[in-house]
């Protein structure tokens, strides 16, 4: 009896025993991998620290913030960045750890979950601001001051991070397509690299443009696509072990969930 290796279990399994849509998306030449359900019993935590890492990021993102002065000046500084730099990096080691474990699919469902809360509360902030304030209020014009400026982090967040976000996605499950479940390394660095350039690039513009001047400005955009690479880098060993945690507890993580999904039409 002719004997198939699954990828990511290294067991052995006959040619009979595979369930009957891995063997036909395999004679359809689809190259299968392990992947597990978005309906899982992690998945649903995993997306609600997501969308909360991403608000509290992008209304932080509201504060320019810089640190080491050159010289004696008070209008340069070695590195300008913004608030949002203390968690946002977080939300792409997130949407690494779903892109490997859940896949393509769940981590397009995370990215619009995530929109839409930045929406809603992008919203909701904007009526609170025109409600007029009640008797012994007296912080109204420092309140439309930080949270007025919000929708154009949300903005920026939106048109950064849909781009972003889905080449970050993208480009790991191509890599996980080609390798398998070796190098995880590889994958995540540069799925980060792309995703993390292609974002930093877009919402620094959109939010930033015109607000820090222009050599500022710049320093602003590189220290940003560079600090969130090395966060990265930081706390690869860290997202290797929480990736590793979900796919053991996952019971659906397989490539029959993969076969499932191909046979349904999906491209990635």
């Amino acid at each position: 009896m002719n004997a198939d290796t699954v990828p990511g279990s290294g067991r052995q399994e006959p040619h009979e025993s595979r369930p009957a849509s891995a063997q036909s998306a395999q004679k359809a030449g689809a190259r299968l991998v392990a992947f597990a359900s978005s309906r899982g019993r992690y998945y649903a935590v995993v997306l609600a620290f997501f969308c909360v890492a991403l608000l509290v990021s992008n209304i932080s993102a509201t504060k320019v913030i810089a640190f080491f002065p050159m010289g004696e000046s008070t209008d340069n500084y070695w590195i300008v960045a913004d608030g949002g730099a203390f968690l946002f990096p977080f939300v792409y080691i997130m949407g690494d750890v779903i892109s490997e474990v859940y896949g393509f699919a769940a981590a397009r469902k995370a990215v619009i979950m995530g929109f839409v809360s930045q929406l809603g509360a992008s919203l909701i902030f904007l009526l609170v601001i025109i409600a007029p304030p009640g008797p012994g209020y007296d912080g109204q014009e420092a309140f439309a001051a930080v949270l007025g400026f919000y929708p154009r982090i949300v903005a920026a967040s939106l048109a950064g991070y849909a781009v972003g976000q889905m080449l970050n996605a993208f480009v790991l499950v191509r890599i996980k397509r080609r390798m398998g479940e070796r190098a995880l390394w590889v994958r995540l660095l540069g799925s980060t690299g792309v995703g993390e350039a292609a974002d930093t690039v877009i919402f620094c513009t959109v939010a930033f443009a015109g607000v820090i001047p222009g050599g500022e400005f710049i320093k602003y955009v590189l220290f940003g696509f560079v600090y969130k690479v090395a966060v990265e880098v930081l706390f690869l060993p860290v997202t290797q072990v929480v990736i590793r945690w979900f796919k053991k507890r996952e019971g659906t993580y397989s490539i029959e969930t993969d076969a499932e999904r191909r046979a349904e039409g999906a491209r990635v």
